[in-house]
Parts: C-alpha cells; sequence; structure tokens
C-alpha cells in the first residue's frame, strides 16, 4: 500500500494589487507550486505565473457577488495537501490581516498539515502610502488602529466600538468600511471625532483604475455616494490626512514580473 506523505501548505499575502509588489518568495512559490487555491482580488497577471502543471482554484469572495463558501474552501486546501501536493494559498495584502488567515492554519494544523506562512503588503499600508499619506507623524500621529467596518453578522459580541474608537487612536484605517460608512461617521462623532477631522477614501489602489477622496468627516458618506466609491476601498481617518505630501500619487507600475532564476539583488562587483 502506497503511503503518501501530506504536501505543505505556503499561506501567501499577494500584496495589495500591482503585481510587482508581490514578493520574491510569494513568486517563487506560485511559480513552483502543485496547486494554487486563490481568492477574488487576486490579478490575472499574477496566478498567469503559477506553472504550466499547477492547479488552479479560484475560491474568491466578494460581498454581494456568489462565492465559494469558507469550509468548502478549507475542505479544498485540506485534500490537495493530503494528496501530496504542495499548495499555496494565496490571499489579497496580508494573510494574517482581515483574511481569515488564522482561521485557514488552525484548521490545517488540527489535521496535521505543515503550514508556512508568507507575509505581504497589506492594503491599509500600501493605500495611504501610495497616496502620500504617512499613518504616523511625529507631529499628528503616534497610534495607528487597523478596523474592520464589516464584522460578522452573527457575532455574538460586537468588538468594534467606533465612539472608544474616536478617542483612542490618532489614525484609523478601516477596511470593509464603505457599506456602513454612514454608521461608523455617526458613532465617531458621537464619540467625540470633530466632524472636521479629514478623511481619505482609497479605491482599488495600486491598480491602475485607482483613486483617492479627500473630504471632511460630516460630508463623507454623502461624498462617497457623489463620487461613487465602492468596494474595495481604504477609509483613513485622523489629523494625518492632513500631512498627505504632495498631489502626485505613486506611479502605477506597468506589469512587469522578472524570471525568478534570473533576479539579482545585488551588484556581485559591490560585495
Amino acid at each position: 500500500m502506497e503511503i503518501i506523505v501530506p504536501g505543505i501548505v505556503y499561506l501567501v499575502g499577494a500584496g495589495p494589487g500591482d503585481p510587482e509588489l508581490l514578493t520574491l518568495k510569494a513568486l517563487r512559490l506560485i511559480k513552483y507550486c502543485d496547486a494554487l487555491v486563490h481568492d477574488a482580488l487576486i490579478p490575472d497577471e499574477i496566478t498567469k505565473e503559477a506553472g504550466k502543471n499547477t492547479e488552479i482554484f479560484h475560491v474568491g469572495k466578494r460581498a454581494g457577488k456568489c462565492s465559494v463558501p469558507q469550509a468548502e474552501t478549507n475542505a479544498l486546501i485540506l485534500k490537495l495537501a493530503k494528496e501530496g501536493k504542495n499548495v499555496v494559498r494565496l490571499k489579497g495584502g496580508d494573510p494574517f490581516v482581515f483574511s481569515r488567515g488564522g482561521e485557514e492554519v488552525s484548521i490545517l494544523e488540527k489535521n496535521g498539515i505543515s503550514v508556512e506562512i508568507v507575509p505581504g503588503i497589506t492594503s491599509g499600508i500600501a493605500a495611504p502610502t501610495y497616496f502620500g499619506i504617512p499613518l504616523t507623524h511625529r507631529d499628528a500621529a503616534s497610534s495607528v488602529t487597523f478596523v474592520t467596518g464589516h464584522e460578522r453578522v452573527d457575532k455574538e459580541k460586537k468588538t468594534v466600538n467606533w465612539r472608544d474608537l474616536a478617542k483612542s487612536s490618532d489614525s484609523l484605517v478601516i477596511f470593509m468600511g464603505i457599506k456602513n460608512i454612514e454608521f461608523i461617521v455617526e458613532e465617531l462623532i458621537l464619540g467625540g471625532l470633530d466632524k472636521n477631522t479629514k478623511c481619505a477614501v482609497i479605491q482599488e489602489a495600486t491598480l491602475k483604475n485607482q483613486k483617492c477622496l479627500i473630504e471632511k468627516l460630516d460630508n463623507l458618506p454623502d461624498k462617497i455616494k457623489e463620487k461613487e466609491f465602492l468596494a474595495p476601498s481604504i477609509i483613513i481617518i485622523g489629523k494625518i490626512v492632513e500631512f498627505k505630501v504632495n498631489n502626485n500619487i505613486t506611479k502605477v507600475s506597468d506589469v512587469y514580473l522578472p524570471d525568478i532564476n534570473k533576479v539579482q539583488l545585488y551588484n556581485k562587483s559591490q560585495k
């Protein structure tokens, strides 16, 4: 009887969208894995880097659209690993920042599957950076809070208290907050945050269609509707937005992914 040695699952962050923000390690794993299981926000330019014999599975989840249930995704990854395949589980941003990575790792480890975690650049950092908004500044912000604007509906106890956050953090970076923005703004103002506080909303950060809105807190819900900002968007709230360094956004790369075997990290003559 043949004994199959389980494969390794690599939980990999793909970064915020621009393929050139993919790490070299992530690119190498994508190129040489046996199976690639990826989310909805992964650009085709990244998934097409997989090897010609790689099995590719799309398990994306988007609000308001058909999606693969998390339980099915977990079962798929587990099945592939038990078949002896090395699996890349590719997630947008960082796999441990609002990506359910912790849940997936827990299930795999309970089933005896080895897991390696590869960090990625979260959009919560990339979005403001691309538009020149520092999240910390000695004159304005010594603390940053990453927070979801969309807690689970069936969660027994809500953990996000917007009124408390209005007082406790200099900079708020809100993921998945577009749908609930009216409630969020109302609660922040009731918590004592000045209604004139500057805010930024950044949609599709680091991609060619990225756009940014700067507005006062109390006007934010109306402006988001007027300018038709949609998910995926990052919302930044705090005095820090006033410290936006310039009006020039970081140039979005023309897609270029190098051959991983030819990457030279430094000039040997300079050693």
